[in-house]
């Protein structure tokens, strides 16, 4: 990596520790634009003859089409979303256009209808995406199907390829003109699925495609990427769309098909994206390998490439900047690492790289990738942030990072944007060219989702989400479409402060974490010297460099005052608004009023939900939903009981004497609630006590228990068995001690800003670990020690600036401050 100037390290701390700077992000508007967007509510099954209209639907992959795919763009003051209408016996194309300047919203449906899994109607088939583009050239939408690679045979004869464009400037029509017909009949069969982009049917030329995604160029220029061929033999093409003569060009390949024929010891697969950021046509992906015998069980590698010729057409280089061959023959050409050498397993199948691999790159340059890798024979998956600052000669590869499926940019800033735990959208912020993401909203109340699509332009994120219902009976659901403010355009003039969590009237319940998080932007030529947390009139806590964080417990129920107070360098300062939360006291023996993580009060593990009619597991860890159970209360025979259910699998069933698995398992049923059956229904015994738990199968005195074999059943046990005994830890509380006071834990750092020897302080922490990283992202320091204090010598260590302290402590977690060093 080059080495930078302290200067340029200042340069960049400033930005560093600069979160959402200008503006608080706020939710600008929520529309709804479907009740009917289609669901696949049947079975999941490739071989289904269930074909009848008002029966359920069942699919192939997964339940949800819309929203999926490249389905949602925007154009001058218009955001257009595509979609497919349900029931069963409906599936018709939707195109949806809403104006953000009016609110007014038309829709267009089209005659044809979702293709179904292998040409079956009656199949739910989630690869029948509908990308969507507008030309900003002349004003044309153009939409392309993926067909799921089908070729010119069988019931697809000339319909292989699916793709639907408008006239003229139809985009921005009035109301009343955006109608069906100013898109394109096909001139041979008067549909409006055309089998060419070209007028001339070409078999071999559009069949075999997936995964068609739309981009544009920095001067408005249309592309269209897609997948040809088979998951183990497929290439990357692209193509240009000429406004001019309003016709398509001829398709580019980035890679070879039939890598083995050209050189290649197999033939292999292309899994990623091709865009054009920071001016030019890029491309990350990931290989699947057409080979049987190694470690790996599906994909390989992280690669990326870029193009300096504005076409694509030529001039490929890694990132190196060193030509490669195109189309590539040879991945490793392009090959950025191996994820497979982050894990220690080499057993045949055993290395799972599938999923969370996304890649974007800042107007500065910076590229960022993120990917996803599992060692199946050991059980670890390790989550990686991989990035490469503008200047740096190669990639800093980082396991600090919690995951994700998507990364986006705006500017120079790079974005995570997804649905947290209650399915309400998040945003998390990085500058480029760092990993330091940091939470700059999200919503804790509202509507709930269990899925969404995003873009971003021109400062505004639009989310195209499905709600989520509480049962899977209904073959339609509703959607809507969310503007989010990022407001990272606007440049910072004068002192101001924001105090953006928590917000106003909001409440928490007794023992829940309130975040205080405030921005504050100085004068010119100022710089903030503090933040100050107010909490009824009395200093909480200050900080001294952005973000301007505290994880704050209030010690009772009622209502506080909050503000926050910035100061800078000469002295001025200013105040936040004061808002108004309350502390509301709970009953701790209700379950209803959370989600819980259940632990074992003996083996300190966790529940783990499990697929239909197979045994429950135990979990050392907590955070994902398999492991977040709902309690449900009904009144059965007079007596109250519940349902415990999984937000990922359903409802738990205590199973009898005779079941084949083992007698008396507790299994997942993936059934919702409520079930009054009586090996379905659950008795919650609370201690008061200790806050603990037992739960009772039905009334027949049999528990759940955690068995020292590692299975969970239930058994007539005496109430002090501890095997029995569980913690319900709702999902908003930091696991981080194994008393009851969960976020006591924290970190001091003095003195700080510090000269040259320091000392690090761990509350209520045991053994942890250290890390210290410098503005680039390097690790410059790394101890362990079970001691509650670490004093640290410089010896050259640390020069001046800005620099991370990570700590890990028990059950891996996390705890973060700053340390400056004068």
């Amino acid at each position: 990596m080059k080495k930078y100037q302290l200067k340029q390290l200042l340069f960049i701390g400033l930005f560093l520790f600069t979160i959402v700077l200008h503006a608080q992000v706020t939710l600008e508007k929520e529309i709804k634009i479907t009740d009917l967007a289609m669901y696949f509510n049947g079975e999941r099954n490739q071989n289904s003859t269930n074909n009848g209209e008002t029966t359920p639907h069942d699919y192939a992959y997964g339940r949800t089409l819309t929203p999926h795919g490249d389905c949602l763009k925007t154009y001058k003051n218009f955001v257009f979303m595509s979609w497919y209408r349900g029931g069963k016996s409906d599936r018709h194309v939707m195109l949806t256009r809403y104006n953000m300047e009016t609110g007014s919203m038309k829709t267009i449906e089209f005659p044809h209808q979702h293709t179904g899994f292998k040409g079956k109607w009656w199949i739910g088939e989630t690869h029948n995406t509908i990308a969507i583009a507008i030309s900003p050239k002349n004003g044309t939408i153009h939409m392309v199907y993926d067909m799921h690679a089908y070729t010119n045979s069988g019931v697809f004869v000339n319909d292989y390829f699916r793709y639907s464009y408008s006239v003229e400037n139809a985009a921005e029509l009035p109301d009343e003109e955006f109608t069906l017909d100013k898109f394109v009949k096909d001139p041979v069969d008067g549909d409006y699925k055309h089998t060419t982009m070209d007028g001339v049917r070409n078999a071999p030329k559009y069949d075999r495609f997936t995964y068609p995604q739309f981009f544009l160029s920095d001067e408005g220029e249309l592309f269209l990427t897609a997948r040809d061929g088979t998951s183990h033999d497929g290439a990357q093409a692209f193509i240009k769309y000429d406004a001019t003569a309003k016709k398509w060009g001829n398709f580019f390949y980035f890679n070879a098909l039939g890598a083995a024929s050209k050189g290649e010891t197999h033939d292999w697969s292309i899994y990623g994206s091709m865009k054009y950021v920071d001016g030019k046509i890029r491309i990350g992906f990931q290989r699947r390998l057409r080979n049987g015998s190694d470690k790996y069980q599906y994909q390989n590698g992280v690669y990326y490439a870029y193009s300096d010729d504005p076409t694509g057409a030529s001039k490929w280089k890694n990132h190196k900047g060193e030509l490669i061959t195109f189309p590539i023959v040879k991945a490793e050409e392009a090959l950025v690492f191996e994820p497979g050498d982050l894990v220690e397993t080499a057993l045949k199948d055993n290395v799972h790289i599938v999923g969370g691999f996304n890649w974007t790159v800042t107007e500065n340059g910076d590229v960022h990738i993120i990917s996803k890798v599992t060692d199946k024979e050991n059980n670890v998956t390790k989550n990686i942030h991989s990035y490469k600052p503008n200047g740096a000669s190669e990639f800093i590869i980082s396991t600090d990072f919690s995951g994700a499926q998507s990364l986006y940019t705006s500017g120079n800033d790079v974005f995570v944007v997804g649905l947290n735990s209650s399915g309400r959208p998040f945003v998390d912020r990085t500058v480029g060219g760092t990993n330091n993401f940091i939470r700059v909203y999200e919503q804790t109340s509202g509507r709930q989702f269990n899925k969404g699509k995003v873009h971003i332009s021109n400062g505004k994120l639009y989310y195209y989400l499905l709600e989520t219902k509480p049962n899977n009976n209904d073959d339609v659901r509703t959607t809507y479409l969310q503007v989010i403010d990022l407001s990272i355009f606007s440049s910072p003039k004068e002192l101001a402060v924001s105090l953006v969590s928590p917000t106003n009237n909001q409440s928490f319940n007794e023992g829940e974490n309130v975040q205080l998080f405030a921005t504050a932007t100085s004068d010119e030529n100022q710089t903030i010297t503090k933040v100050e947390f107010i909490v009824n009139g009395s200093v909480l806590f200050e900080d001294t460099a952005a973000p301007f964080t505290y994880n704050w417990v209030p010690n009772g129920f009622g209502n506080y005052t909050v503000k926050t107070t910035a100061y800078q360098d000469d002295g001025k300062s200013i105040t936040s608004s004061e808002i108004f939360i309350e502390v509301k006291e709970i009953d701790k023996s209700d379950l209803t009023i959370d989600t819980y993580r259940l632990q074992n009060m003996e083996s300190k593990q966790f529940l783990v939900a499990a697929a239909s009619a197979q045994p429950v597991t135990m979990s050392n860890t907590a955070e994902t939903e398999d492991k977040h159970w709902e309690f449900v209360k009904s009144n059965v025979n007079e007596k109250i009981v519940y349902n415990i259910d999984s937000k990922q699998s359903g409802i738990l069933r205590a199973t009898g004497g005779g079941f084949s698995a083992g007698a008396y398992l507790v299994v997942s049923t993936t059934k919702a609630s409520f079930a009054s059956d009586s090996d379905k229904i659950w008795t919650v015994h609370y201690n008061e006590t200790d806050e603990t738990f037992r739960f009772e199968a039905g009334n027949s005195k049999r528990f759940m228990y955690h068995d020292a074999d590692g299975k969970v059943y239930t058994k007539n046990l005496d109430e002090t068995n501890t095997r029995s005994i569980w913690r319900a830890i709702p999902i908003s509380q930091t696991l981080s001690t194994e008393n009851k006071n969960f976020t006591s834990a924290s970190i001091n750092v003095f003195p700080n800003p510090a000269k040259n020897n320091f000392v690090i302080k761990f509350n209520n922490l045991n053994k942890v670990s250290v890390k210290i990283y410098n503005l680039l992202g390097m690790l410059v320091y790394e101890n362990s020690t079970e001691d509650n204090v670490l004093e640290i010598e410089n010896n050259s260590k640390f020069s001046s600036g800005l620099y991370l302290i990570k700590v890990t402590g028990h059950r891996d977690k996390v705890y973060h401050t700053k340390l400056m060093i004068e």
